[in-house]
């Protein structure tokens, strides 16, 4: 139809209440709730999915997203506000940017950027940049991942303190599947203490490390898929959908602040025997 061509959305959602992106049958999933928003929008073509419909990356349960981006055909009328109107709230389109026909958002992607928030008080930063600079490179990731394809990676990051937690960021063309989580898993033992820098020389190297030498991933939630880089690409924010999502955000922050401080004032009253 002439009144459709090909958008890019940028997709920032709480993972937490979803089974990852990707759908599937009788759970919820974010896909999922993005083709139900368009359905009920009455923006698809068929029941099923959009013409090209694709995302960025494919996060897992748990894992949250600033930056995801899904490309698709659609309505000349479908902002990121309109697809917010049918959206749950954990789901936000805050920008968007037209697409020429062939785009594909996962293989057009040149770079993706995760982050985890690892609380890590006592933890050395010093250590924990050293075992990210023994990672970065290009290597056979083999060994992080579950994956038997794909785990040749170039990898750059980047180490920050901020307050109790390390801010741990990982950048590369691409991620094989739990690779930032077991990634973080090995960073934190290496910045505790617990393992030192040769653990990484082992774990990069040709044999495999499974059982118990093997690592297990990290928790999905405090990870966030902060960028994804399109070189050709211009996303404009839509000023009511980055009012929306920003209000939706900061509303949850404030009420996981007061959340942990309930959870705080509990754990202080039995170590004070109460």
């Amino acid at each position: 139809m002439t009144d459709r061509s090909r958008r890019a959305f940028r997709i920032a959602y709480d993972g937490r209440p979803f089974h990852g992106f990707q759908r599937q049958p009788d759970v919820a999933t974010v896909s999922n709730a993005i083709l139900d928003a368009l359905r009920d929008l009455d923006a698809l073509e068929t029941d099923d999915v959009p013409p090209g419909y694709a995302a960025a990356g494919r996060t897992d349960a748990g894992v949250s997203a600033l930056a995801q981006t899904v490309a698709f055909d659609c309505p000349h009328w479908l902002t990121a506000a309109a697809l917010n109107s049918e959206l749950p709230a954990d789901i936000r389109a805050w920008a968007s940017d037209d697409v020429p026909a062939a785009f594909h958002a996962t293989h057009d992607a040149t770079a993706r950027e995760y982050t985890y928030h690892l609380h890590a008080p006592d933890s050395s930063l010093t250590r924990a940049r050293d075992a990210l600079g023994v990672l970065g490179g290009k290597h056979d990731f083999h060994n992080f991942t579950p994956d038997d394809t794909g785990t040749v990676r170039d990898l750059s990051g980047n180490v920050m303190r901020n307050g109790e937690f390390l801010v741990v960021q990982f950048r590369a063309d691409g991620f094989p599947r739990q690779f930032v989580r077991r990634a973080v898993t090995v960073i934190e033992a290496v910045a505790t203490g617990a393992a030192g820098l040769d653990r990484i020389d082992r774990l990069l190297g040709e044999e495999p490390v499974e059982g118990p030498a093997g690592i297990a991933p990290a928790p999905p939630e405090p990870l966030v898929l902060t960028a994804v880089d399109y070189p050709d690409l211009s996303f404009e924010g839509e000023h009511a959908a980055l009012a929306s999502a920003r209000e939706i955000f900061e509303t949850k922050a404030i009420d996981h602040r007061a959340n942990a401080r309930v959870a705080s004032t509990i754990a202080d009253g039995i170590d004070q025997g109460k």
